[in-house]
């Protein structure tokens, strides 16, 4: 059974996306119109109503990637993939709109409230995204081609051992927007390089 299909069944959504499909190992979700998880650092505001769906982690390192292709509508508009321990302490890498219209990179690490941080311009319909834990804490890479991969963040999440890891779709301003997910992989094996990302 692949991830795609793993995540296509709706057992494992904790917040149910607007609409799901799988086309072969093609899986694409719909973001719910106004949705979103985020804890506001400015004034103390929780969204917690985007679709989001989990799994438990192995134990030990690992490597958690996909590609991910947004139907960019409104800004904020995203695809994710996320490492989630609590409620309140939870990270989420993204292929988002900007409020420019590019597509950028942006990354979420939430330890009761978000730090949001702003990555990198994507010229590119599609990104490679990538989780990896290496020794209890976390990176975050990103790539254009699934094969060389750019830092993006490392952090921990304080007392943190048990993490589920998945996948995360948002239109906070928007009407909703499609996300398609591929090429997934979960590998039970050690980052070599933080900052080249091999």
């Amino acid at each position: 059974m692949t991830l795609e299909s793993t995540f296509a069944n709706t057992r494992n959504w904790a917040r149910h996306p607007a609409a799901l499909t799988l086309d072969g190992e093609v899986l694409t979700v719909e973001a719910g119109a106004e949705s979103d998880i985020f804890a506001n650092p400015l004034n103390g505001e929780v969204r917690d109503d985007a679709a989001r769906a989990l799994l438990d982690a192995p134990p030990g390192d690992w490597q958690f990637s996909a590609r991910v292709r947004v139907d960019f509508r409104a800004p904020w508009d995203a695809g994710a993939l996320m490492v989630w321990a609590a409620p309140d302490q939870w990270a989420k890498l993204n292929f988002e709109r900007s409020p420019d219209g590019r597509p950028t990179l942006y990354s979420v690490v939430t330890q009761g409230l978000s730090d949001d941080a702003v990555g990198w311009p994507v010229d590119h319909s599609a990104a490679w995204l990538r989780i990896s834990r290496v020794d209890g804490a976390f990176a975050f890479h990103a790539s254009i081609d699934g094969r060389s991969w750019r830092l993006a963040r490392q952090f921990g999440l304080q007392g943190v051992s048990d993490v589920r890891i998945g996948i995360e779709v948002q239109s906070p301003v928007g009407e909703g927007c499609g996300v398609s997910f591929d090429h997934m992989a979960l590998v039970p094996s050690r980052l070599a390089d933080l900052f080249d990302g091999s």
